[in-house]
């Protein structure tokens, strides 16, 4: 069982730190506030009070904390000790931030990955929690076996030390739209006087459908080819009065989709208005700058 640091205790640094307890890995960690990790102690854990030691401990050091800045910040006092380890990172960011982490890391001779863990704490561990990966293929494949104890579906993306955050904020930008969507969703509902709970069965059924969408939606991109629409970008653009019109029976603020009604109007002044609603992708790809 390879020993494992685990650098920050919040609620992910500690499910972690649990995972690994569970699957008997001798784990040792560490917080800014020491408090933090005592909980982690009482259940096995080695507690190092000096970030040093806890670099020290193990040949794999997972740190999970904020962010980048907040990383390097906490690993500065302990660099000497990162010389030949492996070191993963998994923490919010930007791939910029991913790359400029690997080269500091580098510089202090550790070998790295950067990652991200696709779920929520509750879900470390489990057998389909997804977590990837970029960066040195050799660290991968050495310690592939203790990083799926933090979840089964482990991917190693490519050697590029950004892969995990740029496929991170690419899949990630789904999110807040379509929680926000749920939300208004929500908001509308209950202004009829009814449960939220209600909705939640279809609102998974709608969400199911739209998955299906996506494998056909990528080869348009793909292939610039989106002359033979499912769904055009007319047919959603027929719809922002339905959206207004809700937002004034319901008494709800409909505003935040503002910005995606005007996307759609750009799109049809640009020619896409009988192409595939997939053709907005090419609204987003701003000119390439002059070199």
């Amino acid at each position: 069982m390879t020993p494992v640091t685990i650098i920050g205790s919040g609620s992910m640094g500690t499910a972690l730190a649990e995972a690994f307890l569970k699957a008997g890995h001798p784990t040792t960690v560490w917080n800014r506030t020491p408090a933090r990790a005592t909980p982690l102690a009482a259940k096995g854990a080695s507690h190092a009070e000096a970030v040093e030691n806890a670099v020290a401990a193990s040949p794999l050091v997972i740190a999970c904390l904020t962010g980048y800045d907040a990383t390097r910040q906490a690993l500065g006092p302990a660099a000497a000790a990162l010389t030949g380890r492996a070191l993963v990172t998994l923490n919010s960011g930007s791939p910029a931030g991913a790359r400029e982490m690997a080269s500091w890391a580098v510089g202090q001779g550790a070998r790295c990955l950067d990652g991200a863990i696709k779920n929520v704490p509750s879900a470390v561990g489990a057998p389909d929690t997804l977590l990837y990966y970029g960066g040195d293929p050799r660290v991968f494949a050495e310690h592939l076996a203790t990083l799926r104890v933090m979840g089964g579906d482990t991917v190693h993306l490519g050697v590029e030390p950004d892969l995990a955050k740029l496929y991170e904020m690419a899949v990630g930008a789904t999110l807040l739209p379509a929680l926000v969507g749920f939300f208004q969703g929500a908001a509308a509902v209950q202004a009829r006087g009814l449960e939220v709970s209600s909705m939640v069965r279809f609102s998974a059924k709608w969400l199911e459908m739209i998955i299906s969408l996506l494998p056909g939606y990528a080869r348009e991109i793909d292939s610039g080819a989106y002359s033979d629409p499912e769904a055009s970008v007319n047919l959603f653009l027929a719809g922002i009065p339905y959206d207004e019109d809700l937002g004034r029976e319901a008494n709800i603020d409909v505003s935040w989709q503002a910005p995606l009604h005007d996307l759609l109007k750009r799109a049809v002044a640009a020619g896409h208005g009988e192409h595939s609603i997939s053709a907005l992708t090419e609204l987003l790809k701003k000119p390439e700058r002059a070199a």
